[in-house]
């Protein structure tokens, strides 16, 4: 059986730990238990794919970009959709990108997606909150030694003028910026000879549901390629105050045949 883990961010920033800047409640823990998994299941892992979050210290996702209507910084979590901008609620500090930011938040809107979260500044590239976590990266060190080649390793999120929660496509594609764009080498790579997919990483309620999203919209229309996906539930948690997406990324999961264990009943599984 040829059994593959994707694993979405699993980086210093969204952990629970002293210094992270969007610390997810107990995502530490959840990395943790994958890393002993990758360890005790390293034979049994026969492709490892890590995403990366990866940003500029301002983006349009982030607090360093906006400002408020009196001129003062806006506060993390906060909602900004194109009509806010357009009444001069929130403005870009560049006020130069105000009619490319409003046209990618309306890009957003007819999507159905409707709104942006604006994020405190996290996983800046090449930074300590950007770098995988201590015990994860000591496991994809010793697999690498196992198996004699390396993790796939890819960064998501450098174009700074669109959120990019999922690895295979940012949220509002732009056809002039490919990073943007649909990433069918990535997809096809992970599916071709594939008979498992287990996903785990940090968080459910975003990255790894936005991720889990594209890749299964692929494999719909790929059908060349077969393979089980499988959500590892306890190597993932939520961002705090918005369980309720990760909770409909285990109901879509469920619905569609993917299967939800725990790291236990996956070792069980391939063993």
């Amino acid at each position: 059986m040829h059994t593959r883990l994707l694993i979405i961010d699993p980086q210093n920033d969204f952990c629970d730990i002293e210094g992270a800047a969007l610390p997810v409640a107990g995502a530490n823990q959840d990395l943790q238990r994958l890393a002993r998994f990758i360890g005790a299941n390293a034979e049994r892992i026969n492709r490892i794919t890590v995403t990366l979050d990866s940003h500029a210290s301002v983006a349009v996702e982030r607090t360093t970009f906006w400002l408020g209507s009196d001129g003062q910084p806006v506060a993390p979590f906060t909602v900004i959709t194109a009509a806010d901008v357009i009444a001069g609620d929130y403005r870009p500090r560049d006020a130069g990108l105000t009619d490319q930011v409003v046209a990618m938040l309306e890009q957003l809107a007819a999507a159905g997606k409707g709104c942006m979260v604006v994020w405190p500044v996290h996983c800046v590239t090449g930074t300590w909150g950007h770098n995988i976590q201590s015990d994860v990266a000591r496991s994809l060190a010793a697999w690498e030694m196992t198996h004699q080649r390396a993790v796939t390793k890819v960064l998501k999120g450098e174009y700074p003028l669109t959120e990019h929660f999922g690895v295979f496509e940012a949220d509002a594609p732009l056809p002039s910026v490919p990073s943007t764009q649909f990433n069918t080498a990535l997809a096809s790579s992970l599916a071709d000879g594939a008979d498992l997919i287990a996903i785990a990483g940090q968080a459910s309620s975003h990255c790894v549901a936005a991720s889990y999203d594209q890749f299964m919209r692929f494999l719909a229309r790929s059908p060349a390629f077969a393979p089980q996906v499988v959500l590892l539930r306890d190597c993932m948690s939520p961002v705090p105050g918005f369980e309720q997406l990760a909770d409909g990324l285990f109901e879509r999961a469920v619905a569609t045949g993917t299967r939800v264990m725990t790291a236990d009943e996956f070792r069980q599984f391939i063993s």
